[in-house]
């Protein structure tokens, strides 16, 4: 039960920092941007583990970068399938 919250904390935290990096408006609920974060912060471990540098002394900066990155990433390609379904 520890990690199911602890996912959709980061999940949270990492697409509200992802969004708030983003240009413009992002038409985007809150359900949504933890799913898209949590996504992101997933597969930002996975690549930094990849770089080698998932477990580091002190804050994880490089993994927490590579996160929020991987996570627009995913809103973008979110907003851009919703936005081409919604005009058809």
């Amino acid at each position: 039960m520890g990690e199911i919250i602890g996912i959709i904390i980061a999940g949270a935290i990492i697409g509200a920092l992802a969004r708030l990096f983003m240009k413009g408006d992002q038409n985007l609920g809150v359900i949504w941007t933890i799913v898209l974060g949590a996504l992101g912060a997933l597969a930002g471990s996975f690549i930094a583990g990849l770089f080698g540098v998932e477990d580091t002394a002190g804050i994880d900066w490089i993994r927490w970068i590579i996160s929020i990155i991987m996570a627009i990433v995913f809103i973008s390609a979110y907003l851009a399938i919703r936005g081409r379904s919604k005009r058809v």
